[in-house]
């Protein structure tokens, strides 16, 4: 690193997020191209070389870039929609609207879904896509293309769905792909998009959309391709007491059981919601290290329950945070979730004991880093881990008079954004994108949302 073009960053407050949860009250960072090179207490040291830039980071505190583990992008286009639903019948009454989408409608709502995540402190985003129309163009391509373009990291599960109205599953029948083209469709996205390396911009997951809307034989297979591939495993878990009913009703056992019977369970594998789980499941999750998107916002506003999630951490399971897409989450952003996580779950059993504020942050960088497999390059400030951080601004009126910065960040208002940097190159500058212009997405989201209302509308 001794010629890499070096960033110091000073007198702030530092939360890293390691192992042992080491905090600094007033400390530096220095970052050496895309890694951190060092940080600690006090001024940085004297001499370093190729100093481009210092940053007096006076009333901040800097975290790990926050890590979304679930989202489906292509919903910001049909967001306040369907308000009052539950699961099941939020599904039926948009599905027929989500089966008209096409390529502009999609990179528009990857845009935005994008812009809202990065400027409120997102570095790394995932995108769990599973709706392909027939002849509605590059999907995959166009959402890829959005991020690369915002400047996020990202991970593209690439979804599918192959049990439409006719064979019991809940998406109309033009909305779904066959076994076969599915699984060739998803090994093409792959080989052309995925990237192993240790500071990898953009991979791909193997990701059949859930029990209700997949067969068997897709679960099965896309287990095998994912693992022929070196990829990891992604799909929806246990989020209602419905999909419990339909799995036993249809499998003769409960969700858990029926993953483990394809291949779903293991450290290369993560799952979003997994709200109802007993106490066997959450073993078995433990057991294999299997990994869990909470979406504690998503989860509410669907009327689908409180995951079990101090249940989970203390039985070892990795748990990351999740947005969800924004036809369950208008909001569109993952900061909402440190907060609704830590007060949610305090509804539930374990009371003021189920989550504090650092835990809360911990799921939202680290543990975030852990489900998408990359808890060794991201989610914690560590020397050698890749430059992606965020100075939150707590020296303003909705914060400024909390003495402990993390429980500012995490249970006082959305802390602004004074920078955010991906890979050690800066993408949100106070609040605003660097890398695209906020306002030319909106225009282009909202005419497509009306774009394809218009179409669903006529069919």
């Amino acid at each position: 690193m001794a010629a890499a073009q070096r960033i110091v960053i000073e007198n702030c407050a530092i939360a890293t997020v390691d192992a042992k949860d080491t905090e600094y009250a007033s400390g530096h960072l220095v970052l050496a191209g895309n890694r951190i090179e060092s940080l600690g207490a006090g001024r940085a040291p004297d001499g370093l070389e190729n100093v481009v830039r210092r940053i007096d980071a006076s009333g901040h505190l800097v975290t790990p870039g926050l890590v979304n583990t679930h989202h489906h992008f292509y919903q910001w286009i049909t967001r306040g929609l369907a308000t009052d639903h539950n699961l099941f019948n939020w599904l039926v009454a948009l599905y027929p609207t989500w089966a008209r989408i096409d390529e502009p409608m999609v990179h528009a709502a990857a845009q935005g879904s994008l812009a809202m995540m990065a400027r409120g402190g997102v570095t790394t985003a995932m995108d769990h896509h599973y709706v392909f129309p027939q002849g509605s163009g590059d999907l995959a391509g166009a959402i890829i293309r959005a991020a690369r373009d915002m400047g996020v990291r990202f991970t593209l599960a690439r979804g599918s769905m192959d049990r439409g109205e006719k064979d019991g599953g809940l998406p109309p029948d033009f909305a779904v792909e066959t076994l076969e083209g599915a699984l060739t469709a998803t090994e093409e996205t792959v080989k052309r998009h995925h990237d192993s390396s240790f500071d990898a911009m953009t991979q791909i997951a193997v990701a059949p959309c859930s029990p209700f809307s997949v067969s068997t034989e897709l679960l099965r297979q896309g287990a095998e391709l994912a693992r022929r591939l070196g990829v990891r495993l992604h799909t929806h878990g246990s989020e209602t007491v419905e999909e419990e009913k339909f799995c036993h009703e249809l499998f003769g056992m409960g969700p858990t059981d029926y993953f483990e019977s394809t291949g779903w369970l293991g450290e290369d594998v993560w799952m979003a919601h997994c709200v109802h789980m007993n106490d066997s499941d959450i073993a078995a999750f433990a057991r294999t290290k299997t990994g869990v998107a909470h979406c504690p916002s998503s989860n509410a506003r669907l009327a689908a329950g409180i995951a079990r999630v101090p249940d989970m951490l203390a039985a070892g399971v990795p748990v990351g945070l999740g947005v969800d897409g924004t036809a369950s989450n208008e909001s569109g952003e993952l900061h909402t979730e440190l907060r609704n996580a830590l007060l949610i779950n305090r509804l539930g059993a374990h009371r003021e004991a189920a989550l504090n504020a650092r835990q809360a942050l911990r799921l939202g960088t680290y543990g975030g880093a852990q489900v998408l497999g990359r808890a060794g390059q991201i989610g914690s400030l560590e020397p050698g881990k890749l430059a992606d951080l965020v100075l939150w601004r707590m020296d303003t009126l909705a914060h400024a008079s909390i003495a402990d910065p993390v429980t500012a960040l995490v249970l006082g208002a959305a802390a602004p954004v004074t920078a955010s940097f991906v890979d050690g190159r800066q993408i949100v500058e106070n609040g605003r994108l660097l890398t695209a212009d906020e306002d030319t997405i909106a225009r282009t989201t909202r005419a497509e949302a009306q774009r394809l209302a218009r179409i669903a509308a006529q069919n």
